[in-house]
């Protein structure tokens, strides 16, 4: 499983760490992803994401899975991520 968001696309990040005799050791910054269900209106069902706490938080303040989907670019989603939001997009258009 990859260390990386699947609705924003937020990956794994290099740098290094600094000692006080500023000798620098290469480190990981990993984003804080949490497996989350998210539940859609438009297609009455709830679809688990392994997301950063940063996407959690915009996608409830943009109003729900459906709307940050809407909003969303296909490069960043993953590829579950998109067919969720092609799915969306469907049954928003049926509607």
């Amino acid at each position: 499983m990859s260390r990386r968001c699947e609705l924003t696309g937020k990956g794994v990040m290099v740098g290094n760490n600094v000692s006080h005799a500023n000798n620098k050791t290469k480190r990981r910054f990993l984003p804080n992803l949490n497996e989350v269900s998210l539940a859609s209106d438009a297609l009455g069902r709830t679809f688990k994401f392994r997301i950063s706490s940063a996407a959690l938080r915009t996608v409830d303040h943009r109003g729900g899975l459906d709307a940050f989907m809407a909003k969303a670019k296909d490069a960043d989603l993953s590829a579950k991520a998109l067919k969720v939001k092609k799915d969306i997009e469907k049954a928003q258009a049926a509607a």
